[in-house]
């Protein structure tokens, strides 16, 4: 199993003090996965738990995985952010008392910027023959803002992709090595958008055609 070692993971914690994010989630996998899998950022029951996509969002993934004869021990889960970004919100008990309470938001861009050393370490050190990137931060995280998953979802893309040159670095350049990606929308979207339902199954039919290439373009 992969881990990044604690010097990136504190660099990370470091570079994104004083946002209103909290804990940290290690990315996990084998080292030399089928897939790479890059989503936003940790919620709620990921912080508590320490282990990426466990809540409904990770449920539906796992199924997805399934799909393609694949679990959760065949592949390495990250994120572009690894502390969980909130936001503090009003909540109506059953007893009609308000309550104050901290919900999930999607990471800024500095945010992603912050934790940028820790994705990047794992993109050159992780050997995946996939990247399947889940909704537009890990997306354009990797690819640029250009990059929408409503337009690329399902489709292999063979590109460059950003990283910081140092951690003091503003602006990303891109690698010198080529990976292949293929952008899905998050797992998470079905649940507020379930027309993303049909979609979603069909680009990991499209996962599993790709991979069935690559590792026969490797015997």
């Amino acid at each position: 199993m992969f881990r990044i070692p604690e010097t990136v993971a504190e660099l990370g914690k470091e570079r994104i003090k004083g946002f209103p994010v909290e804990g940290f989630v290690y990315g996990e996998g084998p080292e030399k996965p089928d897939l790479m899998l890059v989503g936003e950022a940790p919620g709620e029951f990921e912080i508590i738990e320490g282990i990426p996509f466990i809540g409904r969002a990770g449920k539906e993934l796992m199924q997805s995985l399934a799909s393609i004869g694949l679990s959760r021990e065949d592949v390495y889960i990250t994120s572009a952010v690894r502390s969980r970004p909130y936001r503090w919100g009003t909540k109506k008990e059953r007893d009609g008392t308000l309550t104050e309470r901290k919900y999930n938001r999607p990471p800024t861009t500095k945010e992603i910027w912050a934790h940028a050393p820790v994705l990047d370490y794992e993109l050159a050190h992780v050997e995946p023959l996939l990247i399947v990137t889940l909704g537009n931060v890990g997306l354009q995280r990797l690819l640029g803002k250009e990059a929408k998953v409503t337009n690329l979802h399902g489709k292999l893309i063979e590109s460059q992709v950003n990283f910081l040159p140092t951690p003091d670095s503003i602006h990303y350049v891109k690698t010198t090595r080529t990976f292949r990606i293929i952008p899905t929308f998050h797992p998470a979207s079905v649940f507020y958008r379930p027309s993303h339902r049909p979609s979603i199954e069909e680009d990991w039919r499209n996962i599993g055609k790709a991979l069935v290439k690559l590792k026969n373009k490797e015997k």
